[in-house]
């Protein structure tokens, strides 16, 4: 089963040069094609999912299938690409391996994220990367209480705050400062947004705790961020419940592939500099 980001000339270049390669394998039917947002994971018995985009396209398939999470294996058409990490050229190349199912699949943590408005309706979202409450447009700072397990733990003054998966720590929470979690860890990471108060700093906890977000005042303009791509007005009075969702994120990793090679090459670890280097 092959998801495309969209119908971009970009996509379509690419999905063409893997679908002639395709076709040149006498024992290859393709069945299925799609677009991210038409795909319904219970109308379909696949294998392996291919995402052709990027990491932001693996976030939204991953939303898509909802609680029938499918093998997924990313052809990175995007920028850093750390979950889709194969080229168009490295999937072709790789693609005798995928056939005959010489790859490991890999779970990793998603959440669930309970929106409780103060007017008592609750939305829930499904999320593999991050959530954030940020002040965004109001331009101005945002008090924000965690609590874990029902236990507080401080209020976080500043921008924002940011609870992050394993696989969502590469990402908004590096940004911001946070530690990197190797990607199969069972754990959550805060990360406040410029905190006003520096002895603020990054914390990690177990994923099966019960984290708590509350704010009392709520400047006009805060935001709900899921994974970067769903954004929802905050209030005051609304609270946040994320827990470990029932679901993982089932990534294939062909042979030969290293987490810290990986990230050496992606964020340009160049080591020690070269002294007296012109």
């Amino acid at each position: 089963m092959f998801l495309l980001r969209d119908q971009s000339a970009h996509i379509q270049s690419a999905w063409e040069q893997i679908h002639n390669h395709l076709q040149a394998q006498s024992s290859v039917y393709v069945s299925a094609v799609s677009i991210i947002e038409d795909f319904s994971p219970h109308d379909s018995e696949v294998d392996l999912v291919v995402v052709l985009g990027g990491d932001g396209a693996i976030l939204r398939a991953c939303r898509q299938m909802r609680l029938k999470q499918l093998p997924m294996i990313g052809v990175n058409l995007g920028r850093l690409g750390f979950l889709a990490d194969l080229t168009p050229e490295g999937f072709c190349k790789n693609f005798a391996l995928i056939l005959e199912r010489k790859y490991k699949i890999v779970e990793h943590l998603m959440f669930e994220c309970k929106h409780i408005k103060a007017d008592g309706n609750v939305d829930s979202y499904l999320g593999l990367n991050e959530v954030v409450i940020s002040s965004a447009g109001a331009l101005s700072m945002i008090d924000v209480e965690l609590a874990v397990d029902n236990e507080l733990v401080t209020t976080y003054s500043g921008d924002g705050l940011i609870i992050s998966t394993p696989v969502g720590s590469t990402a908004h929470s590096l940004s911001a400062g946070g530690p990197i979690l190797k990607q199969d860890l069972q754990a959550f990471v805060i990360t406040p947004i410029c905190p006003h108060t520096p002895s603020n700093r990054p914390l990690v906890d177990n994923a099966n705790c019960l984290y708590s977000l509350t704010a009392a005042n709520v400047p006009e303009g805060a935001m709900l961020v899921i994974d970067g791509q769903i954004k929802v007005p905050y209030s005051a009075g609304d609270r946040l419940e994320i827990t470990k969702a029932s679901v993982t994120f089932k990534l294939a990793r062909i042979p030969g592939f290293n987490y810290y090679s990986r990230l050496n090459r992606k964020l340009g670890w160049g080591g020690q500099p070269k002294y007296g280097a012109e």
